[in-house]
C-alpha cells in the first residue's frame, strides 16, 4: 500500500491556521497531544509532531495537571470591554434584518457609516466605519451594494448610445 504524505508547506501552514481557527479546535488540538504525552512521548517529541514549541506543550500539561480538562481551554485574554453590550448587538442585528420602519429609519443601513451614525443617535456611543464593519461580519451579514439604476435601462434606448454598432457580424466605424 502507497504512503501517503502531505508534506508541502502551504498545506501544513492551512492546516495549522485551521486547528487555530476556533476555540473547539484549540482544545481537541491540546487533548490530542496531551494524549500523546500520556502515552510516554517527550514533551519536545508531541511538539515537533504538532508544529508547537516545547515550552507550549510544557504549558499544557502544567495547566491540565492543575485544573484538569478546563486547563485546556482558552483563558480570557485581556483587552478593551466592549462598547455594545449583548442586547444591543442583538437589536441591531434586528434591525439589520427587518425594514427600515421597524428600526425607525427613514432609508436602510446600507453601510457602515450610516450603521455608525445610527448607533451614535440610538445609543449615543461612537463607533469608527471599521468597527461598525466588523461587527456587520460577525452578525452574519455582508456589503452589497445595489445595482446601479442603467443597469435596469430600457435595452432598446442603450443601442441608440453605443459608440459602435454590430453589422452582419462585423463592426464598422
Amino acid at each position: 500500500m502507497k504512503a501517503h504524505t502531505l508534506s508541502k508547506p502551504e498545506i501544513i501552514l492551512g492546516l495549522q491556521d485551521e486547528i487555530r481557527r476556533t476555540e473547539e479546535a484549540r482544545y481537541d488540538h491540546r487533548l490530542h497531544a496531551l494524549l500523546m504525552v500520556a502515552q510516554g512521548k517527550k514533551c519536545s517529541e508531541v511538539a515537533e509532531l504538532f508544529g508547537d514549541s516545547t515550552r507550549t506543550v510544557q504549558d499544557w500539561v502544567q495547566r491540565f495537571e492543575k485544573e484538569g480538562f478546563a486547563g485546556l481551554y482558552d483563558a480570557e485574554r485581556p483587552g478593551r470591554p466592549k462598547r455594545l453590550n449583548g442586547e444591543q448587538r442583538q437589536e441591531i442585528g434586528a434591525v439589520l434584518r427587518g425594514t427600515p420602519n421597524e428600526g425607525g429609519l427613514r432609508g436602510h443601513i446600507a453601510d457602515w457609516k450610516t450603521l455608525s451614525a445610527y448607533i451614535m443617535k440610538r445609543y449615543g456611543i461612537s463607533l469608527g466605519e471599521w468597527q461598525c464593519q466588523r461587527m456587520f461580519s460577525q452578525l452574519g451579514f455582508r456589503l452589497r451594494k445595489p445595482r446601479p439604476v442603467i443597469a435596469h435601462a430600457d435595452p432598446d434606448q442603450q443601442v441608440g448610445y453605443k459608440k459602435t454598432e454590430i453589422d452582419n457580424g462585423t463592426r464598422c466605424c
